[in-house]
């Protein structure tokens, strides 16, 4: 009964706005969206004392079969994918974004949550908030919790180009509380942060990133790392929390055409002293495509390799199936949209190599592949 309202709800959203498609202005920066999807044209109105202000939102539910389900999880899914609103403020020397609402993640190689268990394990109901100040026309300063400096795919759904996060992405960061500097300089933008890491609530966490751009060709170079160490660990905040990390991305974008190789590499000290008996590292590789064709339809592919350090002999830490494991997975996600309604599905394949048995796939954890298909639905306001 849940799922027949909350698509009812975003049908009528849908056809209730789509007559205003037709000469509306771009849609805003935020919330970034890799694509192929689009986000809607700003809402603006007039707010008194605040200014002008914009709002936008999304709603869409998915669909999930799977073989070789973890111990924790089911065969068969169906859940709310996304039902947030962004509320922001674009002009004046001080500005502010605001991301509420529900979502759901689902990552490959990971357990499938329900909505309502993503939210109070992940970020809360308000994943996204923060004030930004500009004093420069090249310079802002953002506070407040803000999205990783890392690696290439975004935390939600309607962002990526695939319903899937991928296994690289499992091992950043997604959300960190802290502040922010951003500083453009022709072709590149460089980006500073302290923060909370792995939305630890502990601040000792330094990241950057410097971006170079050029017409259809831009290279990003990331990395960050922990100035401390901490025995705190839940979902949002795992034992990479107390590493470093890095990351070479290059991006080619021009016409119906998306290709995206980037490498990754992390590792985690050993440190007895928070329970790291033995530490270990995560190195990978990843080729993110997709090509658009003609009236709405477009075909995203996600490729990625991880391999990880360590052995269970010496007690290593788990970064993927098990200390010494690695692991490979293939996406494809048919994807189509029209003014704001969009809907794709999914097929996606990964396959774990030197696992520890009791730490892969299935109800033992010892099946080396997991195939799911994915279908969702929504509309874009």
């Amino acid at each position: 009964m849940r799922m027949r309202s909350v698509v009812a709800f975003a049908a009528w959203c849908g056809f209730a706005l789509a007559g205003r498609a037709q000469n509306l202005p771009a849609p805003l920066p935020n919330p970034p969206m890799a694509g192929p999807l689009q986000a809607a044209p700003p809402n603006k109105f007039n707010a008194g004392p605040l200014g002008e202000l914009s709002v936008n939102g999304v709603v869409s539910g998915v669909g999930l079969v799977q073989t070789n389900p973890l111990p924790s999880d089911d065969r068969a899914h169906a859940t709310l994918t996304d039902g947030q609103v962004f509320l922001q403020k674009t002009d004046g020397w001080w500005q502010f974004y605001i991301q509420a609402g529900a979502y759901d993640v689902s990552i490959l190689g990971a357990p499938f949550l329900q909505t309502d268990k993503m939210i109070s394990e992940l970020f809360g109901p308000v994943p996204i908030a923060h004030l930004k100040l500009a004093p420069a026309k090249n310079t802002s300063i953002a506070i407040g919790a803000l999205p990783t400096l890392m690696g290439a795919e975004y935390n939600f759904s309607f962002e990526n180009l695939n319903i899937a996060r991928g296994l690289l992405w499992f091992q950043e960061n997604g959300v960190n509380r802290g502040i922010q500097v951003n500083q453009t300089a022709g072709k590149f933008t460089a980006s500073l942060a302290w923060s909370d890491g792995y939305y630890s609530n502990r601040y000792s966490w330094l990241s950057g990133s410097l971006t170079y751009a050029n017409g259809s060709h831009s290279i990003v170079f990331s990395g960050m790392g922990n100035m401390a160490q901490t025995a705190f660990q839940t979902f949002a905040t795992p034992v990479q929390n107390n590493g470093r990390m890095y990351a070479v991305i290059y991006t080619y974008s021009k016409g119906s055409w998306l290709v995206q190789p980037y490498f990754q590499y992390g590792d985690v000290p050993t440190n007895p002293k928070i329970g790291v008996i033995d530490g270990a590292s995560a190195a990978g590789g990843a080729l993110l495509l997709s090509h658009t064709f003609k009236h709405g339809f477009s075909l995203p592919a996600r490729m990625e390799y991880l391999s990880t350090t360590g052995s269970p002999a010496r007690r290593s830490v788990n970064l993927l199936f098990g200390p010494g494991s690695a692991g490979w997975s293939f996406t494809a996600t048919p994807t189509y949209q029209q003014n704001r309604f969009f809907a794709r599905g999914e097929v996606s394949l990964v396959h774990a190599t030197d696992h520890t048995l009791g730490l892969a796939f299935g109800p033992t954890g010892v099946e080396s592949n997991q195939v799911r298909a994915l279908v969702e639905a929504g509309f874009l306001f």
